[in-house]
């Protein structure tokens, strides 16, 4: 009976096939195609992300404007018109307004840093798309999963 030493390798002469160096310009025109591909992925996903932190920003500096409007408007006439009304010294007119805008601004604050924590600064996607080719290269060479 027959072991495995005594087997000798059959020679490649008679197979068709395309040869070693055909696989070869293949697989690393494949990977250039893989790796522009994943570039083009990882710029989409950047602009994406930049187009939501454009928005949050702008959010963020109308928010700002408003309290900063509302703020010296509110306390000049409204403070010294709750004063006058009840009977009151004008620092606690303005007090009481004080207290009503930043009550105001903090819920315009928090809103605005709500929609700046959606903001992914690493494309998602491309990472995963990323671990899976690394994964798939790696089963192609050296024949493992």
């Amino acid at each position: 009976m027959a072991t495995a030493r005594d087997l000798k390798p059959v020679p490649y002469e008679g197979l068709e096939g395309p040869a070693t160096t055909t696989l070869i310009s293949g697989i690393v025109s494949d990977v250039g195609d893989l790796v522009r591909k994943e570039i083009a992925l990882a710029r989409q996903e950047t602009v994406e992300e930049l187009q939501k932190a454009k928005t949050a920003g702008i959010a963020l500096a109308i928010s700002g404007v408003v309290l900063a409007l509302g703020g010296m408007l509110l306390l000049l006439a409204g403070a010294q018109a709750l004063a006058d009304l009840l009977d009151w010294p004008a620092w606690a007119g303005y007090g009481s307004i004080g207290l009503l805008l930043a009550l105001v601004g903090g819920v315009l604050l928090a809103t605005a840093q709500k929609r700046f924590k959606q903001v992914h600064p690493i494309p998602e996607k491309t990472a995963e798309t990323m671990k899976e080719n690394v994964a798939w290269l790696k089963e192609r060479t050296t024949g493992k999963t």
